[in-house]
C-alpha cells in the first residue's frame, strides 16, 4: 500500500514534469511566432517598397493570362499578356503641388496627415501609430505605417528629420507667415 506522502509526491513530480513541457512548447512556438512576424514584416515592407518603385516609374505590372495557356489565333508559344494596371502599379499618393489639398490623398493618408498636422515638433511613427490606433505591439503595422510617412515625404507632403520625426512639410513658407 502507498501512503499518502509517497503518492502527493508522485503526482507533484509529474504536474512538475507536464509544467516544464508545456513551457518547452510555449518558448518553442514563441520563437516560432517571432520566425513568422519577421517574414511578414519583411513582406509587408517589400510590398509598400515596390509599390513605390512601380508607381514612381510609371511601370505598369503585367500579369499571365490565368489559364496560362496561348492565344488561339497565334501561332507561337507566348502567353498573352493583358496590359492593364494591377494596383500595385497606381499611384495612390500623387506628387504635391502647389495649391493641392489633402483631399487629394487616399483615407489612410489623408488621416496620417492630420495627425501630423497636430502635432506641434513632428512625431516619430511610433506615435502616429498610437495617434491612428494602430497597436504598436504589431512591429508589421507599425513599419507599414513608416513606409507610408516616407511615401509622404518623398512626395512632397512630409517632411522627415534625420532623427526620424516625421512632420508636415511646410515648403519653404512657415504657417503663420
Amino acid at each position: 500500500m502507498v501512503s499518502w506522502h509517497e503518492e502527493l509526491t508522485r503526482r507533484e513530480g509529474e504536474a512538475t514534469e507536464e509544467v516544464e513541457r508545456l513551457r518547452s512548447q510555449i518558448a518553442e512556438l514563441t520563437a516560432q511566432l517571432a520566425v513568422v512576424e519577421q517574414r511578414l514584416a519583411r513582406l509587408v515592407i517589400t510590398r509598400e517598397t515596390m509599390s513605390a518603385i512601380l508607381s514612381e516609374t510609371g511601370v505598369e505590372d503585367a500579369e499571365p493570362e490565368p489559364d496560362g495557356q496561348p492565344d488561339e489565333n497565334d501561332d507561337s508559344t507566348e502567353y498573352i499578356v493583358p496590359q492593364t494596371v494591377s494596383p500595385i502599379g497606381a499611384v495612390l499618393v500623387p506628387p504635391r503641388l502647389e495649391g493641392m489639398d489633402i483631399g487629394v490623398l487616399p483615407r489612410d493618408y489623408e488621416e496620417i496627415m492630420a495627425v501630423l498636422a497636430e502635432a506641434e515638433h513632428g512625431m516619430r511613427a511610433g506615435q502616429v501609430a498610437t495617434e491612428l490606433g494602430v497597436a504598436t505591439t504589431e512591429r508589421s503595422q507599425v513599419e507599414g505605417l513608416r513606409s507610408k510617412l516616407k511615401r509622404l515625404v518623398a512626395r512632397g507632403w512630409a517632411e522627415q528629420a534625420a532623427s526620424g520625426v516625421f512632420m508636415i512639410a511646410n515648403n519653404g513658407a512657415r504657417q503663420g507667415d
